[in-house]
């Protein structure tokens, strides 16, 4: 009988949930859903998972294995060992997709710095390069005949049927990039390539940088004996950017003509695209400062420049990818002078023929169009929520296509008879389905996977709505294992609070480091403050040329509504943030060091006049015409009113937040006599990654437990 009875008990022990421990936060892998790339017909999807390639067919929702990667990986030539590719430090351009071919017959891959053609019916392959130099940014003519890359600063291309190769260009060097980005470009324009082949496959337009202009940053990679020179181009706030200019060639090569967009010292050329037919481009174009946003059309052949929208912005102008151009000349356009971006029809000469979306809600991107609607993302049901919509090109009411609560993200077929799903909520993991245009669902592609929340004890996350300063606010709270009536708990504020940014979101979150915190006995807190994305372009804007101030105050609010709970011990309150969260981090410490008893502090900007150009104008203006915004907007400006416990952490070669923001805050601490802790790691990226991430969660719990007094 005691035998069964332990068996039972064992049973019984087995089946709880185990608490969520950093243990397990580090060792958690979310489900890592396969990328997928429509063909051009919008029948077949590429699935990629790992080194596997399959196929899946839109009308039955049926797969099929196409050809996995190790086959050709023994064949790819492999850079030199010590080798770096050229503009090594170039790293915000997204990894190469495959490609398929306009005849969706053949797929292009690059793999291992060469180029391959993978031939779908017959799945066979066909090595196109074989160097030791990489080929980089590589992309296959409309007509299926040649392909275009990069190598090094040039660009070249290659018949596929001969694999001869033309070199286009021959004035690259270190400092003069045909078809490639600089650093700032793709990661404050989201700008993912600098060159394009005409629709008729007969000519290219390219982006020239010439980079000799920007501030270098002294990187030194310290990890070896003999330390490394690892210089960084990073055009500071009031420093030159990049001198760039758009020209056009033919394929075959020759001289290359340049659009007559003039000196572009205070300007960004932000987008770039051919109009239908290949005669003109439409160029988007920013002021230095992005106040003003201009729609222009290039003649590729004389280079002469036409505008047709302008947009305007007292603050500044959001970029946007919803430009679509109709073969008549007719385009689809998104505004946000309304305060909400909407999608609005133009006709070929720039004049607005009607609005297609309006309300207090914003359109969030354009997945899709055809000849009869437009299939846009929004949030129309509420700021928290992402669902996939559509709307009559000739005018009318929108449907929903999406029905769950929660967040979708759509991957839109090309000719929009199919959209593929992936869909997640605060309770539930990421799901992906398959739909036909008007919603109905073909096929279960992967289920939610509830596994971890079966094996871990997580605790909800509760979200909240509440009234303060004049506006509703949104927030998300996480009471701690084992809460009781009548406690009062350490309480942590997660906080990122930079212009764009939502954290507060109808989406699942994992296994994360919250969860933990919230096991060890904190109460943890996050709330998006004014200038979060998802509110309109008003709910930014109260940012503008002074950063901390409105960002605190409605942070500083939701604490105060958090206390009013009766939960939370109002003098054991933590804050925590990376990047512009740890900005706030140090702000929020020194102007309300009533309310803040300790904090940490992650690769943050210390210093606008630290960081990058295009990012840090838009919403700071220039330096030499914003001076005191910039001196009140710094925490090195209100270091030594830091009064509670700081924990700064930093990657030496953080090659986004320079580590010399975390020098300049050292300094003023010391200086006002302010002890601090620091926790830095030798690695080259913006967060801590890898086996160090363990010891970074490990740092940091600890920190808040020591300091917030958890036992």
């Amino acid at each position: 009988m005691r035998f069964f009875a332990g068996i039972a008990l064992c049973s019984l022990l087995a089946a709880q949930p185990k608490p969520v421990t950093l243990d397990a936060v580090f060792a958690y892998r979310p489900d890592a859903l396969p990328a997928t790339i429509w063909n051009p017909e919008g029948d077949r999807l590429l699935l990629v998972e790992g080194k596997a390639l399959r196929l899946l067919d839109a009308a039955t929702g049926q797969t099929t294995e196409l050809a996995t990667l190790a086959d050709i990986e023994a064949k790819a030539t492999k850079p030199k060992p010590g080798q770096r590719p050229f503009g090594w430090q170039n790293r915000r351009v997204a990894a190469a997709r495959p490609e398929w071919s306009a005849d969706s017959r053949r797929l292009l891959i690059a793999q291992g710095g060469d180029l391959f053609l993978l031939d779908v019916p017959s799945r066979q392959w066909t090595q196109l390069t074989a160097t030791a130099e990489a080929e980089e940014d590589a992309h296959l003519s409309p007509d299926g005949r040649a392909v275009g890359f990069r190598r090094g600063p040039d660009l070249y291309v290659a018949e596929v049927a001969s694999r001869r190769e033309r070199r286009l260009t021959r004035d690259g060097s270190e400092t003069l990039w045909n078809g490639k980005l600089d650093w700032v470009y793709p990661e404050e324009l989201d700008l993912g390539r600098a060159w394009w082949w005409s629709p008729d496959s007969r000519s290219i337009a390219y982006l020239q940088f010439d980079v000799s202009v920007e501030t270098v940053h002294p990187h030194v990679d310290g990890s070896a004996v003999q330390a490394v020179f690892e210089p960084q181009r990073f055009p500071k706030a009031g420093t030159p950017n990049a001198n760039v200019r758009l020209g056009v060639m033919a394929a075959r090569g020759g001289r290359t003509r340049w659009m007559e967009l003039g000196p572009t010292t205070e300007t960004l050329i932000a987008r770039v695209q051919w109009l239908p037919g290949g005669g003109k481009l439409a160029v988007q174009r920013l002021s230095r400062v992005q106040d003003r946003l201009e729609l222009l059309t290039a003649e590729a052949g004389t280079g002469r420049v036409e505008r047709l929208v302008e947009e305007k912005d007292a603050a500044w102008v959001n970029l946007h990818d919803a430009l679509t151009f109709f073969p008549d000349g007719r385009f689809l356009w998104a505004s946000e002078r309304t305060g909400y971006r909407h999608l609005y029809l133009y006709s070929a000469g720039g004049q607005m023929e009607r609005q297609l979306t309006s309300g207090d809600w914003e359109v969030s991107g354009v997945e899709g169009m055809d000849g009869k609607y437009v299939y846009f993302t929004g949030t129309r049901e509420s700021p928290l929520e992402r669902h996939l919509y559509r709307v009559p090109l000739a005018g009318g009411e929108l449907e929903r296509l999406t029905k769950e609560a929660g967040t979708h993200a759509i991957a839109m077929a090309p000719r929009t008879a199919f959209f593929i799903d992936t869909h997640s909520n605060l309770e539930t993991p990421a799901a992906r389905t398959l739909h036909r245009a008007d919603g109905s669902r073909v096929a279960v592609l992967r289920e939610a996977n509830r596994k971890v929340v079966r094996e871990y004890a997580m605790l909800p996350v509760e979200p909240v709505r509440f009234r303060a300063n004049g506006h509703d606010f949104y927030g998300q709270v996480i009471k701690p294992a084992g809460f009781t009536a009548g406690r009062k708990y350490p309480a942590i504020v997660m906080v990122y609070g930079g212009p764009h940014a939502q954290t507060v979101r109808d989406a699942w979150a994992g296994l994360n480091w919250e969860q933990a915190l919230a096991a060890r006995g904190f109460v943890v807190w996050r709330m998006d403050n004014r200038g979060a994305g998802g509110r309109g372009h008003g709910w930014e804007t109260p940012l503008h040329r002074q950063f901390g101030k409105t960002e605190l105050a409605d942070q500083l609010a939701g604490v105060e509504y958090l206390v009013r709970q009766g939960f939370v011990d109002e003098k054991r309150i933590g804050i925590y943030g990376w990047s512009y969260g740890g900005y706030m981090t140090l702000y929020a410490l020194a102007n309300a060091p009533e309310t803040f008893a300790a904090g940490i502090a992650g690769a943050p900007v210390t210093d606008w006049r630290l960081y990058d150009t295009i990012y840090t104008e838009r919403y700071m203006g220039l330096p030499a015409q914003n001076e005191e915004g910039y001196r009140q907007s710094s925490a090195v400006t209100h270091a030594a009113k830091i009064r509670g416990q700081l924990l700064l952490v930093h990657n030496f070669q953080d090659d986004n937040v320079l580590f010399q923001n975390a020098q300049h805050m050292m300094e003023a601490l010391q200086k006002a006599n302010h002890q601090f802790e620091v926790m830095f790691y030798q690695q080259k990226s913006h967060g801590v990654v890898g086996p160090a991430r363990r010891h970074l969660l490990e740092t940091t719990t600890r920190f808040f437990e020591r300091t917030l007094r958890l036992y």
